[in-house]
Order: C-alpha cells, then sequence, then structure tokens
C-alpha cells in the first residue's frame, strides 16, 4: 500500500491536477492521498494559503477581504471548471467566506485550502473524501496526540478502498480546526501512512528529489539516490530546503520509506528516505548544507574542566537570556559556544558581562560573522581520508577554517568559515568529491 502526498506547486492548477490523476491512477497500490492547498503557477502568483492568511488577518482587524478572497474564488472555480467537475464548490466557498466574516479563528481560514484541494481532487479521481478533522487529533493543550490519532487512522481507513485527506491540519478535542506549521501537509501524509502502516509514502513535488548541494551555490548539482532519516535531520537542520523535518517522525517509528518524486517527471528516480538500519551503499558523502550567521563566543580559563559546575554555569547565561546554543566544542582550557547572531546581537555586551561574573574566565572573545558548513554521509564512518578532503578543499580555495566541530557518530563534519567564504567553500567541497569520485559522491 502506498500513501501519496502532492505538494502546493503538484495542485497549483486543472493542467497539475490532470498529473496527478494520472500518477494516482497509474498504480493501484496508491490507496491514500494527501493534497495541499493550491501553490503558485508562476512567479508573480500567490499562494492560496497566504491568500487565506491575509483575509484573516484583514477579518479580525474588521477590514474587508472582499477583493482578496475573489482572487481565491476564482482560482478553486477555474479548477473545477477545467476540470470539468460536477461539485459545487462555489456554495463551499460561500459557507467558508461567511464564516471567516462570522470570526473563524486564523487555523480554520488558513486550512481551507487544504479542504477544498481535497473535495476537488476526490470529486475528480471518484474517491472518498475523509476530512482531516475526524482523523487528526490535538488534545486540549492543542498538541498533536500521536495515539489518540494512530488509533483513529487505523480505525477509520482499515476498510476504505482509496480516500482523500486533505493536508496541513486537524482537530482538538472540542472540534476546533488546529493546523501544523507551514508545510505541515508533509506531516499529515507521515501521519496517515504510519496508520495504515503503508509500505512506502511518496512525497510528489516540483523537483526530483534532494541535491547534493544548493543548486543556487553548486552548479548542477547531482541527485542524491538515498539518504537516511539520520543524515536528513542532519542536513534539514543545517538549513538544506528538504520537507518538513517534523514529517520523518510517524514513518521512522515503523521504518516507512518515504520517496521524494517529482509530479511533473513522474518516470525520475527520485530520492529514497530510507531507515537508518539500511546498508551503506556509499563510501562518499551523501549531502553538503549550511547557514551563515553564527556568533562563536570562546570562553579561555585555566583548568576549567576541574570546577565541576562551570559548563552548567556557562550554559545557564545562555539559559536565561533565551539564546540558543548550536554548538559547543571544547579544548582543555577552552571552549566555544556557538550562537545564531539573530540571538545574540542585541544582548551580546550582557551576555559577556554575566560569563565574566559567573565564570571568572581568563579571556572572551566574541566572533560574528561566522558560517557552518555540514558535511553529511554515513558513508563517512571509518572510511579513511574524507577529513583530508574536506580540508583539502578548503585550503586549495584559500579558505581559512575557523573552527571543526565532529559529534561521535561521525555521521557529518562541521566546517566553520567566515561569512564570505560560504559560497565558495561548499563549491570546493563539492568540486573535491565530485572529482574523486569518478562519477558519483
Amino acid at each position: 500500500m502506498i500513501v501519496a502526498k502532492f505538494g502546493g506547486s503538484s495542485l497549483a492548477e486543472a493542467s497539475q491536477f490532470k498529473k496527478v490523476k494520472d500518477i494516482v491512477k497509474s498504480d493501484n497500490r496508491r490507496k491514500f492521498i494527501i493534497p495541499s492547498a493550491p501553490g503558485k503557477r508562476n512567479s508573480k502568483d500567490h499562494k492560496v494559503t497566504d491568500l487565506l492568511y491575509m483575509c484573516y488577518q484583514l477579518a479580525s482587524h474588521g477590514l474587508n477581504f472582499d477583493e482578496v478572497f475573489k482572487i481565491i474564488h476564482n482560482r478553486f472555480l477555474e479548477i473545477t471548471k477545467d476540470l470539468n467537475l460536477t461539485l459545487d464548490i462555489e456554495a463551499e466557498l460561500k459557507e467558508i467566506k461567511n464564516r471567516i466574516k462570522d470570526g473563524a479563528s486564523r487555523d480554520y481560514t488558513a486550512s481551507r485550502g487544504e479542504y477544498l484541494s481535497g473535495l476537488i481532487l476526490a470529486n475528480y479521481l471518484d474517491y472518498e473524501f475523509m476530512d482531516a478533522k475526524d482523523l487528526i487529533i490535538f488534545d486540549h493543550r492543542n498538541i498533536f496526540d500521536t495515539e489518540s490519532t494512530e488509533v483513529k487512522v487505523r480505525d477509520i481507513l482499515k476498510d476504505l478502498p482509496h480516500g482523500i485527506i486533505p493536508g496541513f491540519y486537524g482537530a482538538n478535542e472540542v472540534g476546533e480546526i488546529i493546523t501544523f506549521s507551514r508545510g505541515g501537509s508533509d506531516i499529515t501524509g507521515s501521519i496517515i501512512a504510519n496508520g495504515v502502516k503503508a509500505t512506502l509514502y511518496e512525497n510528489w513535488t516540483d523537483v526530483s528529489g534532494f541535491l547534493v548541494a544548493d543548486p543556487h551555490i553548486v552548479k548542477d548539482p547531482k541527485p542524491m539516490d538515498m539518504v537516511t532519516y539520520k543524515e536528513l535531520r542532519e542536513l534539514s537542520y543545517m538549513g538544506a530546503p528538504v520537507l518538513h523535518e517534523e514529517a520523518i517522525f510517524p514513518v521512522r517509528k515503523y521504518g516507512i520509506p518515504i520517496n521524494i518524486k517529482n509530479t511533473n517527471s513522474p518516470e525520475d528516480k527520485g530520492t529514497m528516505i530510507v531507515d537508518d538500519l539500511t546498508p551503506v551503499k556509499s563510501k562518499g558523502i551523501t549531502g553538503i548544507s549550511g547557514k551563515k550567521d553564527f556568533t562563536v563566543i570562546n570562553v579561555e580559563k585555566t583548568l576549567m574542566t576541574l570546577e565541576k559546575d562551570f559548563f552548567r554555569k556557562l550554559i545557564s547565561v545562555f539559559e536565561t537570556n533565551d539564546i540558543s546554543i548550536e554548538h559547543m566544542p571544547s579544548s582543555i582550557d577552552s571552549v566555544s559556544v556557538v550562537v545564531p547572531t539573530s540571538e545574540v546581537s542585541m544582548k551580546l555586551k550582557k551576555v559577556i558581562e554575566e560569563i565574566r561574573i559567573f565564570c571568572n574566565p581568563d579571556n572572551i572573545e566574541a566572533l560574528p560573522n561566522m558560517a557552518l558548513i555540514a558535511v553529511v554521509g554515513r558513508g563517512m564512518i571509518r572510511t579513511k581520508g574524507i577529513s583530508a578532503k574536506i580540508f583539502t578543499a578548503l585550503a586549495k580555495a584559500d579558505i581559512n577554517t575557523r573552527m571543526i566541530i565532529q559529534g561521535s557518530s561521525e555521521l557529518n563534519i562541521i566546517a566553520g568559515v567566515e561569512n564570505y567564504d560560504f559560497e565558495k567553500a561548499i563549491e570546493a567541497i563539492y568540486e573535491e568529491f565530485e572529482e574523486k569520485s569518478k562519477g558519483g559522491l
């Protein structure tokens, strides 16, 4: 059994719905389909969800939102007409508009793009429509209830031959619509795949899988054939544009693979996201990603490791100032605290002063404008020469490596460089591995 989620670009207009139908009907194992709200048709277009948020904002301030809602109305009407459907979409749109006028919640308003996409796709495919509010359960605190949802999905869908379940939202105990964060249709698809114990979760989008590096930095980077859950988490954390990171957890529980596919090129293999226990095929790297704008606060103190409460006091300074710590590489007499510049810039003097008071260091130095580059891959484990390749590539490109971080899992190596060297560093590392791999990373 396959659960397939189609993103906003896959449902942006009637021609895209036709592609989705061809894909779904080409394999009868695709039983449950999760649609997103229509996305952009071109660079000047608007996502339906963005327009719905705008409607809510205007309505919540007592302002007229007719003009914005008219765009949404015409968009869905055009799709329905172009597909020659019998669905009375205008009645649905009228009810939604009235509820927004009457003070409907932000979550209800935002969820209606997926809801309407689901109605249209169900009518077009002649599949049963299952409202996500009856399947995806949030508790009284509006926190997703994993166990109740799993039971609900299993019991309701077990005898259903085919179904359409809108992404992005569910409902709490009193029936109020609650949404996930943006991109949450990925999560819905994963939850449904978990509940029905699918053999595969397909995530259809407008790219043929994940790329080894950012195509805005590296020209024509190779696609990833396979990536594990853990590798994906590392790449996502470091800024790689991948599916919603929370979408990994439900399928990970039962080892259900995710296949990232391209609606516009369904014949492409795409990227397979697999269980962490799947044997490693490559002895190279899986991907390269990174983020700019970190500040590194270096704290030096002789014999600091003999002070049993030193690290607790140091970390408490950042905690009380509500600053996230990204990494903490250390040596015998120094520790570097890596934090997002956006979180520390307005508090830097205060943080440094508090470290002086609580930790009594010999020296403190703040280094802004740092970038972190993560080279990720299970194939790196016990493979000789990976680190040498990375830092040789940086040296050849005349890039100064300011920091090196590697966890005990050996899943990734992180290099710290100046912001202005960020793009050049990623290019250099990619080219080093591409050249040495002779046809594949």
